[in-house]
Order: C-alpha cells, then sequence, then structure tokens
C-alpha cells in the first residue's frame, strides 16, 4: 500500500505481479470506484429559479458591445499566504535543478483584489492587509475617481459577498459620497456556487499561475510583483472574449433550470 505524506497526492494503481510497478493501463476500467482520490468542484444546485435568474444577467452583461461611458468591469479577490524560506535555496548548477527546503516561515496573510474589463484589455491588481468593508469601499473610490472618472455608471460584476455592498461605501465615507459613488454604479452578482461567471476569477487564475508560483514574504514585494504583472498584461492588451451565452446555458446547464408548473386555478 502506497501511503502519502501530508499534503502530499500520489496516484495509485494496481502493482504489476512481477515487476511491483504501478500499472496505469489504459485499458483498466474508469468505472470502478476510487475512494482514495477525488476532485472538488463549485456545485450549483439544482433546479434552482435564484442560480439561473442571477446567471442570465451576467450572461446578458457580458452580451453587451463595449461603452466606455458604460464600462464593464468584474472584480475578485483572494486571500494569500506571506511565506519566506526557513533556509535558503540552493541554486540552479548544470544538470541540477533550484532546490527549496519544504520547511517555511509564514509571514502573515493578505487579500489580493483584482479588477479586470474584459472589453478594453484592462487589469488592476494590489494587495492589501484585510479584506473588510472599508476596503473594498476605498478600493471603489479609487475606481470610481481615478480609473473611470469619466464614466456615467460603472457595470460591477461580482461574487455577492458580505463587504461588497453600498452599506460599505456608507461605513467608509459620509453620505454625501457615499451617494455619489453608489449612483455611479450598477452592480450584478453573480449566484451563489456560480464564480466561475466571474472573469475576474479567470484573470486570478492566470495570476496565480504567473507571478505568485513562489515564496514573497514581504507586502510590499508583493505589490511590486503585482504591479510588474499589471503592466505588462496591460500593455499586451489581452481582451476577454467570453463565448458561454444565455442560449448555451438554455440547453447545456439545463438541470439548473427549475420545472414549470402549472399554475392552480382558485
Amino acid at each position: 500500500m502506497v501511503v502519502a505524506p501530508a499534503g502530499e497526492t500520489r496516484r495509485v494503481g494496481r502493482r504489476h505481479p512481477r515487476s511491483g510497478s504501478l500499472d496505469h493501463r489504459p485499458g483498466l476500467k474508469k468505472t470502478k470506484l476510487r475512494p482514495h482520490l477525488k476532485k472538488c468542484w463549485t456545485i450549483p444546485p439544482h433546479a434552482n429559479g435564484e442560480f439561473s435568474a442571477r446567471m442570465e444577467d451576467v450572461l446578458a452583461v457580458y452580451a453587451r458591445p463595449h461603452d466606455s461611458a458604460r464600462p464593464v468591469v468584474c472584480m475578485d479577490e483572494k486571500p494569500y499566504q506571506l511565506l519566506g524560506h526557513a533556509r535558503e535555496p540552493i541554486p540552479a548548477t548544470p544538470g541540477h535543478d533550484r532546490k527549496e527546503d519544504s520547511e517555511y516561515v509564514r509571514h502573515g496573510t493578505c487579500s489580493i483584489f483584482v479588477w479586470v474589463e474584459p472589453l478594453r484589455g484592462w487589469r488592476h491588481v494590489d494587495a492589501h492587509p484585510r479584506r473588510t468593508k472599508l476596503d473594498w469601499a476605498h478600493q471603489v473610490d479609487r475606481l470610481l475617481t481615478c480609473d473611470y472618472p469619466d464614466a456615467e455608471k460603472v457595470v460591477l460584476v461580482m461574487d455577492n459577498l458580505n463587504t461588497h455592498t453600498i452599506g460599505s461605501l456608507y461605513e467608509a465615507f459620509p453620505p454625501e459620497k457615499a451617494f455619489g459613488l453608489a449612483q455611479r454604479l450598477e452592480i450584478h452578482y453573480t449566484p451563489k456556487h456560480g464564480s466561475w461567471l466571474n472573469i475576474a476569477e479567470i484573470e486570478l487564475s492566470a495570476l496565480t499561475g504567473q507571478c505568485l508560483d513562489r515564496r514573497i514574504d514581504d507586502l510590499g514585494v508583493l505589490n511590486t510583483e503585482l504591479a510588474a504583472w499589471q503592466q505588462a498584461t496591460n500593455a499586451d492588451q489581452r481582451q476577454v472574449n467570453w463565448h458561454f451565452t444565455t442560449a448555451d446555458a438554455r440547453v447545456k446547464l439545463r438541470h439548473l433550470y427549475p420545472e414549470q408548473l402549472e399554475a392552480t386555478a382558485y
């Protein structure tokens, strides 16, 4: 029996009777139960009207043509651990890869905010020590006053977290300013268990693979790296072409829609 250390996943197969090596032949039945393996999914509810309504609302927003007066912007955030090396890594040499000790030193946590306008190919990314209502409110203030000062409204797509509300603006600013900011927002929430509909989540995945695939132990260094990634990505003006439409959802995800029941006559 193969026992994997804590935190490590190993593939387990049938051992060959002679060589003792693991057998991963393609002929093995895929229908066989494999309780030692699992995949993590964000599973949406079955036949749920609220999910369907919010999904179609977001898909309708993505179908809009580009409008500089009402730009569509997506936002998301993720926690990030600041980690340092317990021992200095051994540099790479010819024929030998760089070696890092598996032990690390925690230097706290932070939250990375990402904002993306898909049709323009624009991103803004920065990290903050916390993800409170005040942090989100000040991010919105920067978005509206610095990034989009001339926009009539910003159409904002985001997850329905407890900090992502108009009330957060009133907790951070005087009512006159909070009201002014709120009037320039058109908010559309992704459904619960439907964060895959948020384009900013896709950008976070790309950011993680391209910029955060190493240990960073300081918030200032992290923001420097994020700024470099942001500058390079914006210079490339890589747009996001969203192809999944409402018509596709009604066919491919029809199990998410509730069955229509006939009204009872009284």
